[in-house]
């Protein structure tokens, strides 16, 4: 099985290094991301003695021509941050796959792992697919599901998704080139799924009108090393950087106003939310956070 390998970032790392190590695949060449060509890659191929490509569009004419050149099998997208589009996906005869880090038909699109923290969700999961013309609705080839615990957070889903998106796909790889196998429409599992976007600038603010539950999920969403949440201090143009938070067990709800803080104590301070309260345990502030502080979305 001659491979065509597109990627990124460290569960791209181990792929290769997985796909490498199997005598029976062949990896023709290694296409970074053009706009941060990941180095890593670059020494993999370096040391394999593969063709290293950086190109702009994957879909112009001239790199099409570069690809058909090298005969490959397959292409194998992971992490990989453009659109394939017909041309050529129409080059190699087993067609191109990707690993995407969610359970498809849900959570299509960017930042899943984020998005399934701040949607409550207790599993995640990791799904190889043939791309197609759609965004992430190509026929699944395999999908594996992965617990969230209380205690998860973005940094620790990384961790599991660096380990298992390297094993499903060679899983996937070997299933394809073995033959026999039918891949599963993502229609069968559900007609419509869903799509998130891309988070951005500005997303990563506090809402402190939110849910006791709401916001613990926002904050251990987008903790370290995603872009933490935000708050500031009503009055002052002090920022404060919120990393971890917990809940209060069998806090009562009340009417209050969100945003206030509460209390504090060594190591923590209390806010109130929409409904009760919460500790928050982990944080960085431009000025010491005092009770009767009032944390808002905007500096004053």
């Amino acid at each position: 099985m001659r491979i065509g390998y597109f990627g990124d970032g460290v569960w791209a790392h181990e792929a290769l290094r997985r796909i490498l190590g199997d005598s029976s695949l062949q990896v023709c060449f290694v296409c970074a991301r053009y706009d941060t060509p990941d180095p890593v890659l670059k020494q993999l191929a370096k040391s394999a003695n593969l063709p290293f490509l950086v190109t702009k569009n994957i879909n112009s004419p001239e790199f099409i021509y570069q690809v058909k050149e090298m005969s490959c099998d397959i292409f194998v997208s992971m992490s990989f941050n453009q659109i394939f589009r017909g041309e050529i996906l129409a080059i190699p005869p087993q067609r191109t796959i990707n690993c995407h880090a969610g359970k498809l038909p849900f959570y299509r699109g960017r930042n899943i792992l984020n998005w399934a923290l701040i949607n409550d969700e207790k599993e995640f999961g990791i799904t190889v697919h043939y791309i197609d013309t759609g965004i992430d609705t190509g026929d699944i080839i395999l999908q594996q599901t992965y617990s969230i615990s209380e205690s998860d957070d973005y940094r620790t889903l990384l961790e599991k998704a660096h380990v298992a998106c390297p094993d499903i796909l060679l899983k996937s790889i070997k299933l394809i080139s073995a033959g026999g196998f039918c891949p599963k429409k993502q229609s069968e599992l559900h007609p419509v799924g869903s799509y998130c976007s891309k988070r951005g600038v500005g997303d990563e603010i506090l809402d402190w009108r939110q849910t006791s539950r709401q916001i613990y999920n926002f904050i251990r969403a987008i903790c370290r090393p995603g872009p933490i949440a935000r708050t500031y201090i009503h009055g002052s143009q002090s920022e404060v950087k919120i990393n971890r938070a917990e809940m209060i067990p069998e806090a009562t709800p009340y009417i209050g106003v969100p945003g206030a803080v509460l209390g504090t104590g060594a190591g923590f301070f209390l806010v109130k939310t929409n409904d009760t309260l919460i500790k928050v345990i982990e944080w960085d502030s431009e000025r010491t956070i005092k009770t009767g502080d009032r944390l808002c979305q905007k500096p004053s």
